[in-house]
């Protein structure tokens, strides 16, 4: 069996004390949460008794991030898991739960790869490169002023010109991305 694919064996000793067999130290229930976010499969074992502690302790770090004000669980949906327990609904809602969840993951794997295969969805939009352009005239404008900062400068002429000039850029510019942007919200 594949490294990744064997769960990380975590053993509760008779004082409550998690300890990691893998890198022989004692873990927190905080860094199991980490190891599962990471994407590693944990087993939580009773050293004594063998009995398979995960269930209880995966519930625990949920109670824990929810008393924290980490509220993922909406209290109907919890209300309803209390219920399933005393229900004869009970035998449906497990494998309901962990189909819904399958499919949560595999379309946000899904929007991931979606995402991923458009460079930039700017870059679509009807005069991005014109923007673009402007934009990289206007900070090398804007460099160029700084790297003559120490020199006498241009005459009182030139320098009113190129204000000018700036001033009419950017306004330009402000022009453009207005556009833009109600392009965007109307999409």
């Amino acid at each position: 069996m594949a490294e990744d694919a064997k769960p990380l064996l975590i053993k509760r000793y008779a004082s409550r004390r998690l300890y990691n067999t893998e890198t022989s130290d004692y873990v927190t229930l905080e860094d199991i949460a980490s190891f599962i976010r990471e994407g590693r499969e944990v087993q939580i074992v009773d050293l004594k008794t063998g009995d398979d502690l995960t269930r209880q302790y995966l519930l625990q770090i949920i109670a824990e991030h929810e008393s924290r004000g980490e509220n993922v669980l909406p209290v109907d949906v919890l209300t309803d898991l209390v219920r399933s327990y005393t229900t004869s609904a009970q035998s449906v809602v497990p494998q309901f739960l962990a189909a819904s969840f399958e499919m949560l993951r595999e379309g946000q794997s899904k929007m991931m790869e979606n995402f991923s295969s458009f460079p930039n969805p700017m870059a679509s939009m009807p005069g991005f490169e014109a923007l673009q352009r402007q934009q990289q005239a206007f900070l090398k404008s804007m460099m160029a002023g700084w790297s003559t900062a120490g020199s006498t400068g241009p005459d009182d002429e030139t320098a009113a010109s190129d204000a000018a000039k700036d001033r009419e850029e950017l306004s330009t510019i402000k022009k453009q991305l207005a556009d833009l942007q109600s392009k965007l919200s109307k999409l």
